[in-house]
């Protein structure tokens, strides 16, 4: 594999060959903000770190993609990369493994809901969500509640999966009125967009949640406007549908699936190009992130749906890892990984960390690159010659402060595989607190040449 050294601009370019094309603007724009444009649909449910919808466009236009091409996203998430497709007019494939972004994501890029009637409904949920209120003594408007009113709980086992605290005992009382409400129009077309506008409010506004960059409970307040809270989403989503004059849109297909496992869902030689990201090796468990909205939503009611979702994820963290795992078969040639592991096993052994999870961090590495490895063969199969791949990985040091650089393992997993590794781009830099310094996230850009070693 080509070498790659880093030069005076801050990110990588390969040695050999000489003529690489320049990186993109990517590298200039290193931010995971939301720019005033990029609002429309992307904002209606979203992760605080997800990559942002102008490195999509780059890489659309880097790579030359147009309404004739097909672009996936395999770790589809909260749907940027489709969401951007189809704003773009490019037919677009997403798989995503958790449930309740693959639901968020499923709404995000259907715009064909009757507008009037999901004004219409909006306006009778509020309306009966405020009524029921009243009646058990809880004005949502001027946030005054009788002491001696009865609230409403999640079941013990569901209440178990929450991380504690996460939202207060008055507002998920609030909620589940108003989730009793949208409920009752299931048959709408209507409906899903407003769950999804409840989801958005529990995890944004109506719970305790701070993001930054791990979930954890910030201020704990006693109560929150919830009904109107959740109607600024319905009417921010409202917004929105009301600004797509045209619907010659090109269809999204959405699949709840695990990227690991991709052979009987895309057809062979389908897709022109890959713009993802997919889970960093690290401790984060991302189905905390989604977990407050899940629960109270219903996606899963206890510990043990949770573990069935999480077997369908890329092993990133340890809290994902199970006794049966074996993907790291994937990776068992490749020394540099290896090294990895032995090496924060011998970092464990010298400061005495004993812990269960402790124990499986050279696994979990293992793991998650076997995971890619398996990913990106299976890919093969539905790529056509010539497609091109952007991976957007950010180099983790979680682990007892050893550094795992994901970008050129990735590569190199890749080009073991018959991939071209055409360049490594800088997306962004974020601070370290573990190592107290710039760790990298960056894109890896591959081309499939239709062939494998």
């Amino acid at each position: 594999m080509a070498e790659y050294v880093q030069n005076s601009f801050s990110f990588f370019t390969p040695v050999k060959p000489a003529s690489m094309p320049p990186t993109i603007s990517a590298v200039t724009r290193n931010d995971n903000t939301l720019d005033a444009t990029d609002k429309a649909f992307h904002n209606w449910y979203r992760f605080v770190l997800s990559y942002p919808p102008h490195l999509v466009r780059d890489y659309i236009n880097d790579f030359g993609l147009n309404e004739n091409s097909t672009i996936l996203d395999p770790f589809c998430g909260t749907g940027t990369t489709i969401v951007e497709a189809k704003l773009n007019r490019i037919p677009a494939v997403g798989i995503e493994a958790n449930p309740f972004p693959h639901f968020a994501s499923t709404v995000k890029v259907d715009w064909s809901v009757n507008i009037a009637e999901l004004k219409s409904i909006a306006e009778t949920i509020t309306q009966a969500t405020y009524t029921t209120l009243l009646h058990q003594g809880i004005d949502d408007k001027s946030l005054t509640c009788d002491p001696r009113a009865k609230l409403k709980t999640l079941d013990a086992q569901a209440a178990r999966a929450l991380i504690k605290n996460s939202i207060s005992p008055l507002p998920l009382h609030k909620s589940l009125v108003l989730l009793e409400q949208i409920k009752k129009h299931k048959t709408s077309a209507a409906y899903k967009y407003c769950l999804l506008a409840l989801g958005n409010a529990l995890v944004t506004n109506i719970g305790n949640l701070r993001f930054g960059p791990e979930v954890g409970v910030g201020n704990v307040k006693r109560d929150a406007p919830v009904v109107a809270l959740w109607n600024h989403e319905v009417k921010k989503m409202l917004r929105d549908l009301q600004g797509i004059r045209e619907n010659n849109f090109p269809p999204v297909k959405l699949f709840h699936a695990d990227a690991r496992h991709m052979q009987n869902i895309i057809p062979p030689n389908a897709i022109d190009a890959v713009i993802t990201s997919p889970p960093y090796p690290n401790e984060k468990d991302y189905t905390r992130t989604t977990r407050l909205e899940s629960v109270i939503l219903g996606f899963f009611t206890d510990m043990g749906q949770l573990r069935t979702h999480k077997k369908r994820l890329l092993r990133s963290n340890t809290r994902g890892v199970y006794k049966m795992d074996d993907d790291d078969i994937w990776i068992k040639d490749n020394q540099k990984i290896q090294e990895i592991a032995h090496k924060i096993e011998k970092r464990r052994i010298e400061l005495g960390k004993t812990s269960g999870f402790e124990k499986l961090y050279p696994r979990v590495v293992k793991l998650y690159f076997g995971g890619m490895a398996k990913h990106l063969t299976e890919l093969t199969n539905a790529l056509r010659p010539g497609a091109k791949l952007a991976y957007v990985v950010g180099d983790q040091a979680s682990y007892l402060r050893v550094l795992i650089q994901t970008g050129s393992l990735l590569a190199e997993i890749a080009e073991e595989i018959g991939y071209q590794v055409e360049r490594i781009d800088l997306f962004r830099t974020r601070f370290s607190t573990a190592t107290k310094s710039e760790l990298r996230e960056e894109v890896v850009v591959l081309r499939w040449p239709g062939h494998k070693k």
